[in-house]
């Protein structure tokens, strides 16, 4: 806990530190130096009201009154922004390799996502920072930001429902209501008509994988993916057998004995990742015996869908699954 007091410590000064080489600091703490007029007055309760303010994911009380310098500081939240009508000066390495956004040449790489460049953010004067409230580096960032002056904030992104309240604040800043009606209401109408199509159907027990080029995981219905096989019915066999959380073997498959496997791959060596399958599961002569392989239920899914976050396309991720364990 000490160690990480003093890192959070180190952050500031640095904040800090950078910001007085570079003369931002005073701009951000001048005080007028005589009474404001009643014209000034008024100008500040125009622009309070114009303004959006917001709790935030880790419970920062944020007032956003301009946002044309915008920093995001994961590529999928540089995606929701600028589903919200927004503008990007930096991004992170992941808004390029991950979600493959079409950005100006005028926007700055700041390097990766769990480690930005602080000099760059700094350089590039931000008026509102989107940071991740689940990378535990970002919230340390953000408090260092804040104290520092700048504005910042977290969101929390594992479910439609959480993209769709980013997506609202987000479109409040930016003034762009027809963009929360495109990409926030029509989409969560994709959703009900996917779910809705399930009804009456018999439920499908589900093993979800995650492979990387050096491990493999189960992941049960906390992860996003998860939430979405739940509310289509289907039944995660890790939410119920912990052991597979724990430990993934061919035992546990086997006593499980899923209708569908669904594999996601995490990283950019997809070949390397599912060699790992093919070596500790699909060598073993028990795999050909499982319910999901002899009826060709075994799936590998796209990584835009189900790995990184899908934002405006959540819709088309949960008819794609629909379509996978209901058929149709």
């Amino acid at each position: 806990m000490l160690m990480k007091k003093r890192g959070i410590r180190h952050m500031i000064a640095s904040v800090l530190c950078l910001l007085l080489m570079t003369g931002l600091l005073s701009s951000c703490t001048q005080v007028p130096s005589s009474p404001v007029s009643s014209s000034a007055e008024r100008s500040k309760a125009l622009a309070s009201a114009n303004s959006t303010n917001f709790t935030d994911a880790i419970g920062n009380k944020v007032e956003v009154k301009s946002a044309k310098r915008v920093i995001a500081l994961m590529g999928s939240f540089a995606e929701t922004w600028l589903d919200a009508g927004g503008t990007l000066v930096g991004v992170t390495s992941d808004a390029y390799t991950g979600h493959k956004l079409n950005l100006s040449k005028s926007v700055v790489n700041l390097g990766h996502f769990t480690n930005p460049s602080m000099e760059k953010i700094i350089s590039l004067k931000p008026d509102f920072i989107i940071l991740s409230a689940d990378t535990p580096e970002h919230v340390k960032l953000c408090k260092a930001l804040r104290q520092a002056g700048f504005n910042a904030a977290c969101f929390k992104v594992n479910t439609f429902s959480d993209y769709q309240k980013m997506l609202q604040i987000c479109t409040q800043i930016t003034s762009r209501a027809d963009l929360y009606e495109k990409n926030g209401r029509a989409v969560k109408k994709q959703i009900d008509a996917a779910i809705a199509g399930t009804a009456g159907k018999k439920s499908p027990s589900v093993l979800f994988i995650r492979v990387y080029s050096s491990g493999y995981k189960a992941l049960n219905s906390s992860s996003m993916t998860g939430a979405m096989l739940k509310d289509l019915g289907a039944k995660n066999i890790a939410d119920s057998n912990k052991n597979l959380l724990e430990n993934l073997s061919m035992d546990a498959i086997i006593q499980s004995n899923p209708d569908d496997i669904l594999v996601v791959v995490m990283g950019t060596d997809e070949t390397k990742a599912l060699n790992l399958i093919d070596q500790q599961f699909k060598a073993n002569p028990a795999w050909a015996g499982l319910k999901a392989v002899k009826n060709n239920k075994y799936y590998v899914i796209p990584q835009d869908l189900f790995h990184y976050k899908p934002n405006a396309r959540w819709g088309e991720s949960y008819e794609y699954l629909s379509k996978l364990l209901y058929g149709g």
